[in-house]
């Protein structure tokens, strides 16, 4: 099916017990971007966050709601996002957290910066808490200085260029992901988003970056733990390796 059937935007967010932001969230996203669709994709959250988005859903035709059997991981959700977009004909595709860390003002510019005004369209823009004019709100320094550290990692390790290689506030041309093999991404939690954009980088998608302000979670309990870290660095270092010898 053509990516570019009727040029619509779906923007979605994995979750796992986020029934505390949801229902403000799908309201602040379809204010900002009114003629998008947004998709959640839930893994079976005992808090009840799939059976408000049902209800929702059954309310707005724009939102839906991807079930899956339980907690499989935050790269194979975003994963199926991806692929719900190629197959229901979606032009564009944001990936945002659901937490609030991502703010829904920033949608506009995020989108707005696809089609440029002068140059060739945009593959990939990513909201950027690196470039001029973005920055993290109510950190530590030592989570500053890890985020800083994982990002020199990336870049050096796979060759990529932009700032924030770790962000997840990112909006996809479809028929961009079309030129990739999703079913390739070994990557199940937050490496996803380094592997992702390597595969894209080699595929030779045009990537840009727009300033965003990323903000703590005020509400619920955030999902990265050691054993993510220790997959992060075997998965990215495997990329890596993958550069040196072409394949």
């Amino acid at each position: 099916m053509s990516s570019e059937k009727h040029g619509k935007t779906l923007v979605m967010t994995a979750t796992y017990n986020e029934i505390e932001n949801l229902p403000s969230l799908t309201d602040e996203i379809l204010a900002a971007v009114p003629s998008a669709d947004f998709l959640v994709i839930d893994d079976n959250s005992p808090d009840g966050t799939g059976v408000w988005c049902d209800s929702r859903a059954a309310q707005d035709p724009r939102v839906r709601c991807l079930h899956r059997s339980g907690k499989l991981g935050l790269g194979t959700a975003i994963v199926a996002g991806m692929k719900y977009a190629i197959e229901n004909g979606y032009r564009l595709v944001v990936n945002m957290d659901a937490d609030f860390s991502h703010h829904p003002r920033y949608l506009p510019s995020l989108l707005a910066g696809m089609d440029p005004a002068e140059g060739p369209p945009v593959d990939l823009m990513i909201g950027s808490r690196y470039v001029a004019g973005g920055g993290t709100q109510g950190w530590p320094l030592k989570r500053r200085l890890m985020s800083k550290a994982v990002n020199m990692y990336a870049r050096w390790a796979l060759w990529l260029s932009p700032h924030d290689c770790s962000g997840g506030f990112r909006c996809y041309r479809v028929s961009a992901l079309e030129r990739i093999d999703l079913n390739s991404i070994r990557s199940r939690g937050y490496s996803f988003q380094e592997e992702v954009l390597w595969l894209l980088r080699r595929s030779g998608a045009k990537i840009a970056e727009t300033p965003i302000v990323f903000a703590d979670r005020e509400k619920g309990v955030s999902k990265i733990n050691g054993k993510e870290a220790v997959n992060f660095v075997r998965i990215i270092a495997a990329m890596g390796v993958r550069n040196l010898f072409g394949r």
